[in-house]
């Protein structure tokens, strides 16, 4: 499948969201190709180009994965069990991308400074997923935030609540390159995590669910050694700053097919959820390498 500029689809994005949220409008029926392209103020060939080029499918099938049953048959068709992921490793015979993550974990005692000593750069860049704030140390990619153009300051602000003293400095030279790493199709991005050793354990397990695919609040806590702690495990996913990096749009609520939350707006994980799903149904099977999630 050919990838489209990052800006372009963040503008696609930006069309889609739009469309989105006429799809999800009450009623939940399917909307015709010529109401949705009318809606959009453009011709339905020209709609209909637009959309197959950001999802890779037509208008009409992506609306299937938008349904609200779309979440439950993740659930029963490609529910990931976290121990079998990585005992075959990441890859599948249906890879989105072959981006290899490299990451290295702040230490429990650099994580009680607060960042105390750490300095973060940071811009604001174009995303499939509309506007992301880019948030970078010397050691790679610490923050992916997406926000919108009114709201950009309260982004920064929820980010940086998390490492209070830590220096920030807005520099999108800087941090430009882990974006793009980030969003890339192929290569290589270097991730600097900053939580908790907790944190850190269950934003590794969300970094073993493949593209496609999700998993459950509860699977995640067997997969850390905590399977009662649901709440605990809640409040480590709600609190990743890697949005879509580490793919906690991928954890649904098991048993009942409801997405649960998403720190950056439920149509935005519907949204991410549905383009994977999409994308990884029109991609041909492929006989790809190996390319596991590693630890520096």
């Amino acid at each position: 499948m050919t990838e489209m500029p990052v800006q372009d689809a963040s503008y696609h994005y930006r069309v889609m969201e739009r469309a989105i949220a006429l799809i999800d409008a009450p009623g939940g029926a399917q909307r015709p190709l010529a109401e949705l392209a009318a809606a959009m103020g453009m011709s339905p060939a020209h709609f209909q180009r637009l959309f197959s080029q950001w999802v890779g499918v037509s208008p009409k099938r992506y609306q299937q994965y938008l349904t609200l049953g779309h979440a439950r048959r993740l659930l029963e068709e490609r529910f990931t069990t976290l121990e079998a992921a990585h005992s075959v490793g990441l890859s599948g015979q249906a890879r989105l991308h072959d981006l290899f993550l490299r990451w290295e974990a702040m230490t429990p005692g650099s994580y009680a400074r607060r960042g105390e000593g750490l300095t973060i750069r940071y811009g604001w860049f174009e995303s499939p997923f509309g506007p992301v704030l880019g948030m970078a140390t010397d050691l790679g990619l610490c923050g992916l935030a997406f926000g919108e153009p009114g709201d950009k300051d309260a982004t920064i602000s929820d980010m940086a609540a998390r490492w209070p003293r830590a220096r920030l400095i807005a520099d999108d030279a800087a941090a430009a390159p882990h974006v793009a790493a980030a969003f890339a199709q192929s290569g290589e991005a270097q991730l600097h995590l900053i939580g908790t050793p907790f944190q850190i354990k269950v934003w590794e397990a969300l970094l073993r669910v493949p593209p496609g695919h999700v998993t459950s609040y509860g699977e995640i806590g067997r997969a850390v050694c905590t399977p009662r702690a649901a709440r605990a495990v809640g409040a480590a996913v709600g609190r990743n700053p890697l949005g879509f990096v580490i793919p906690c749009h991928r954890c649904l609520r098991g048993g009942t097919g409801s997405l649960g939350g998403y720190h950056w707006g439920l149509e935005r994980k519907r949204a991410m959820l549905g383009w994977e799903a999409a994308r990884l149904d029109a991609s041909a099977p492929t006989t790809g390498k190996d390319l596991p999630v590693k630890r520096n």
